[in-house]
């Protein structure tokens, strides 16, 4: 605490708002002597009161808003009920040619928005995201996040073939280029994607949610397998986790989501075999997976995928599938086609995990404890 004739330490701008608050603001009046007097130590700075009470009229916290996109709406309530705040409310126009336009239908000028969507499908999430992020910007944002679950065209993130585009890389600028400060995700389907942002990335594993669901089954002879060789890493990653062996399945493409033959790297006779991959498209890949381990001996072939895209038919190759059991998470809405393997579905929530990261971002706190792999 200052007391009167004592120097006061040179004040900028910035920590003269972080330390003229609540209860400082009076001490700082009765070292100045008089009302509007210039402040010892600052250049050309006055202190300016409010006519009708003795105090700073000033405004150093930034509000936290949550919006959602319509790709995920559900998601955003869960987010936001963990969090313990209302969802921001939002409208989207639509033109009868297509077009649509997002709009906020309350102030977030000076807050921190967090915008909540996945990019699936790709195509008109991602532009409604853009959208929405840009209104934010023109609406003096302070600061804004994009909560994106699941990162749609991640699997574009290198050119395997001539003449292909690079579009992680592109959606990554294209993000940027709107205005988004922060981005959040969950299970990139390559690490290196974070290398393509020029803002910060919070790379969020659901792992944290798999490992303890797999513990409490208390799997006998278990073993954690990887649907390809890319997968490797994750599989070794859980394998390590969990202290049990690691299987490889290693297939080959006629093209994309068409496998020519399949088969495993590693031990499978008498194993409880758990494959974990980030995303189940058309199935077709970790279907014939836990058919080739089921045919050669293994007790029983989960998945445990953090993404479930379910397009055309994964469903009925699930249903008919040796798979005992899918795990998955809420990043993406489960469509409304999944009725033939809804038997075979968990599905365990990331609310609370982003609601906890969130928190964390929000309020300057270190998420490392949020990463098992």
């Amino acid at each position: 605490m200052f007391r009167p004739n004592q120097p006061v330490p040179h004040l900028n701008r910035k920590n003269f708002v972080s330390f003229a608050s609540k209860e400082k603001l009076c001490e700082l009046c009765e070292l100045c002597g008089r009302h509007k007097r210039q402040l010892c130590g600052m250049t050309s700075k006055k202190v300016i009161h409010l006519q009708s009470e003795n105090k700073f009229k000033m405004h150093s916290d930034h509000r936290i808003k949550f919006f959602a996109g319509r790709g995920s709406t559900e998601l955003a309530k869960n987010i936001a009920r963990s969090f313990k705040i209302e969802l921001g409310r939002s409208t989207v126009t639509e033109f009868s040619d297509g077009e649509f336009q997002p709009s906020y239908d309350e102030s977030v000028r000076g807050s921190t928005v967090f915008i909540i969507q996945s990019t699936c499908p790709p195509t008109d999430n991602l532009m409604e995201l853009l959208l929405m992020i840009d209104a934010a910007r023109r609406a003096s944002a302070y600061k804004i996040v994009a909560v994106i679950p699941y990162f749609g065209w991640a699997r574009q993130d290198r050119k395997d073939k001539p003449r292909v585009s690079i579009g992680a890389k592109l959606i990554a600028d294209m993000l940027v280029t709107a205005g988004v400060d922060r981005v959040m995700t969950m299970d990139l389907h390559a690490d290196q994607i974070q290398g393509f942002f020029a803002v910060p990335l919070d790379h969020i594993y659901a792992s944290s949610l798999f490992v303890p669901y797999i513990q409490e089954l208390q799997l006998e002879n278990l073993a954690v397998a990887a649907p390809d060789m890319g997968g490797a890493k994750r599989a070794n990653a859980y394998a390590r986790i969990l202290d049990c062996k690691m299987i490889i399945c290693h297939k080959t493409r006629e093209k994309a989501n068409v496998i020519s033959e399949m088969t495993a790297i590693g031990d499978v006779e008498g194993k409880n075999i758990v494959i974990v991959d980030d995303m189940i498209d058309t199935a077709g890949t970790i279907t014939m997976a836990a058919n080739m381990m089921k045919d050669k001996g293994a007790l029983s072939v989960r998945a445990a995928a953090t993404h479930a895209l379910f397009s055309g038919p994964a469903p009925k190759r699930i249903n008919e599938s040796a798979l005992k059991e899918v795990i998955i998470t809420n990043t993406i809405p489960l469509n409304g086609n999944c009725g033939d393997c809804l038997s075979k579905i968990k599905v365990l929530s990331v609310a609370d995990i982003f609601a906890d990261v969130i928190d964390k971002v929000y309020n300057y706190k270190s998420i490392s404890s949020n990463f098992i792999m």
